[in-house]
Formats: C-alpha cells, sequence, structure tokens
C-alpha cells in the first residue's frame, strides 16, 4: 500500500508503507497492524487540527478484481450501468458483488469495433472501507483509491500492444494493453515466485494476444523482479522475440512496493 497526500502538491508527502503490515487478500483483513499504519501516517503527516486533508491511496493489485468487459450497448444511466457490471461480474469475482465498490470508465471504441469495452475495478466493501478506516481517522479524505497496477500505467509508454508484468512477492499483474486501452488484466498468486512460474501465465496471455488481437507484443515492461531484472530481460526477449525493457520512473525505482506511488507522481506532477 502507498499513501500520497495531495492537499498541497507541489509540497506533498508521499509514503509507501512497510509491506509487513499488510496480508493481501480480497477476501480477508488486509491491514494486521492497525497501529503500525496509524504510525506510519502520523510520521508523515501528523495533525492539523480540524482541518481535513486529502489523500490518495495506491492499494495492492491483489486486493482487487480488475476487468475488461464488453456490451453492444451500455446504458447511460449511472444506476442501471451498475445494475449492469454487478450481474456480469457476479460469477468472477470472490467475494459478495452486490455489496462490493465498483468503479468503472468506458474505453475508447476503436473505428472497427461495434463493441463497447468498460474497465470495471472492483473490490469487497469492508477490504476498502479497512484500508480507509485509518486515514479517516486522521482527519483524511481519501478521494482516489486505485490499485498499484493500474496506477503505475502512468510510466508506461503507449505502443501498439504492450504488457506490463509486475512483481509483487509471489503476485504477478500482467495488464495487456491496446494502445492506451487495457484489453485484459490479470493478478495471479503463483506457488513461488519463480521465472518458470511468471512463464507459465504469460505464455497464454501472448497466446490470448495473438488469437484476439491478431498481432504480436511490441513490448514488454517489468517491475518488481529487482537484481534479475537484467536476466528476465534477456530471457523473455530471446523467449518471445518481444522488446522488454524495466520500468523507469523519473522519481526513483520502480519496485514490488512503489510503482503504483512513482506512476501516481508522474500523473500528478507531469
Amino acid at each position: 500500500m502507498a499513501f500520497a497526500r495531495i492537499n498541497e502538491p507541489r509540497q506533498s508527502s508521499f509514503l509507501p508503507f512497510d509491506p509487513g503490515v499488510l496480508q493481501v487478500s480480497p477476501l480477508h483483513d488486509n491491514i494486521q497492524r492497525p497501529q503500525a499504519v496509524l504510525d506510519q501516517i502520523q510520521m508523515i503527516a501528523p495533525p492539523n487540527g480540524h482541518r481535513r486533508r486529502r489523500a490518495a491511496l495506491i492499494l495492492p493489485d491483489y486486493c482487487a478484481r480488475i476487468a475488461v468487459l464488453d456490451f453492444d450497448a451500455f446504458p447511460t444511466d449511472a444506476s442501471e450501468q451498475l445494475a449492469l457490471l454487478r450481474f456480469r461480474l457476479k460469477k468472477s469475482v470472490p467475494f459478495d458483488v452486490d455489496s462490493a465498490v465498483i468503479s468503472h470508465a468506458a474505453q475508447p471504441r476503436r473505428k472497427d469495433s461495434e463493441k463497447i469495452e468498460v474497465l470495471a475495478a472492483v473490490m469487497a466493501a469492508e477490504v476498502v472501507g479497512q484500508y480507509e478506516a485509518p486515514f479517516r481517522s486522521m482527519g483524511f479524505h481519501p478521494g482516489l483509491v486505485t490499485t498499484s497496477a493500474l496506477a503505475a500505467l502512468n510510466l508506461v509508454e503507449p505502443a501498439l500492444i504492450s504488457m506490463l508484468v509486475k512483481l509483487n512477492g509471489r503476485i504477478l499483474t500482467v495488464l495487456v494493453m491496446d494502445g492506451s486501452t487495457i484489453k485484459l488484466a490479470r493478478s495471479v498468486e503463483m506457488d513461488e515466485g519463480a521465472a518458470e512460474d511468471a512463464e507459465s501465465i504469460l505464455h497464454p496471455t501472448i497466446a490470448y494476444i495473438e488469437d484476439e488481437l491478431k498481432a504480436k507484443p511490441q513490448r514488454i515492461w517489468l517491475c518488481g523482479f529487482g537484481a534479475e531484472t537484467n536476466d528476465y530481460v534477456q530471457r523473455w526477449e530471446a523467449e518471445w522475440g518481444v522488446a522488454t525493457h524495466a520500468l523507469r520512473a523519473r522519481f526513483g525505482e520502480p519496485g514490488p512496493y512503489n510503482a503504483g506511488l512513482l506512476g501516481y507522481l508522474e500523473s500528478v506532477v507531469g
């Protein structure tokens, strides 16, 4: 989890949280040490009376589910949109979708497409509430809540078809983009986190790209692989013949816990 204080953009404070305070899950309690979270918030942003402060929360990918849904027609009424999304998501998320928090956006349509593609992010209401609670108790209003991989997309240079491959412990998140449009999102818990495990997920993903998008990916961006990054770059370029690059940011080195935070910084500072 990362926290960005955004009351004063030119003097904002940003904090990637110690991963030891979390046990990331889409179903169960995520914050294992609530007092440690409060202590870290107070360290970076001490209370300032009754003034209400804004904050952005960038949450671990695995606590949410991201889906790309296509529709022949999509209602304009907000309540009808949510009802339709809940119906489509009901069998694909491991929690009660009727009470879940859903954020969505219709993506740009290609000229040759008759479908409307909607990007939806869904989280269990209890999980969202648990992440927001310590900030609200400190006088913050979490006006923006997103996931790390979605925020990290601000660090990706758009290409015809590209992939963001982000590793955080045993969680591998893969986003497939056609230009700036997300076509596929996966967040998978692996057994070990070794190269073979990651490639067992990427092989069918690349097959999907070739079958559904009728092309090969032009670029793979990766982050969170630490000292083995260069080994993965060389291995994947040889395996798939696709240009592979480590994700870069001007405010620091993107890693397993701060890639979304650095992507958020990129979007607000410009």
